[in-house]
């Protein structure tokens, strides 16, 4: 399997394995792998072949305040409340509030996703099973309406059926020879 490298990356781990191995001088190595010769250095002064992870340590953000943090985070662990509605019940408190700040907050404290309740959505149902040979088909009020501006008939549509084939079986044998 290939290794992903980021756009700026001039050395593999194998590269990086072989640079503290080799007794060449940091310009024949950096002549070798094509890189310069701080990175040879770099590399051999580590005693790890892993690239070392690039951003911030911890993760803050750069419009909310550490209060307007907790504010947030107090209010929407004890409302429950969806995001847009979060958003316009804390913008009265902090001014500067948009979307995508309140957004990125509650996904830094790990809150972004609202529990699910089962009385929310409708049970799903499971498809009828049927006997090998025997295919589904869509009730035809089911299928999506033709555009106006369409010269084509739309496969499927009722429209499209003729006057004897409008009232199609639920399902039909599928006859292999």
């Amino acid at each position: 399997m290939g290794q992903i490298l980021h756009g700026s990356a001039r050395t593999t781990e194998a590269v990086r394995r072989a640079i503290p191995h080799s007794q060449e001088s940091l310009r024949a190595l950096s002549k070798r792998y094509g890189t310069n010769q701080k990175t040879v250095a770099k590399w051999k002064k580590r005693t790890s072949i892993a690239d070392l992870p690039t951003g911030p340590k911890e993760l803050k953000s750069t419009v909310l305040s550490t209060e307007d943090e907790a504010i947030i985070i107090a209010f929407r662990r004890h409302t429950l409340l969806p995001l847009d509605d979060c958003l316009y019940s804390l913008q009265a408190t902090i001014p500067h509030l948009t979307r995508s700040s309140l957004h990125r907050c509650l996904q830094r404290h790990g809150i972004s996703r609202l529990i699910d309740i089962d009385g929310d959505k409708p049970a799903k149902k499971e498809f009828k099973a049927y006997p090998i040979g025997y295919f589904h088909i869509v009730p035809r009020s089911r299928l999506p309406k033709a555009s106006s501006n369409s010269s084509l008939p739309v496969i499927g549509h009722p429209n499209s059926l003729s006057p004897t084939s409008r009232k199609a079986p639920t399902s039909i044998p599928l006859q292999l020879s």
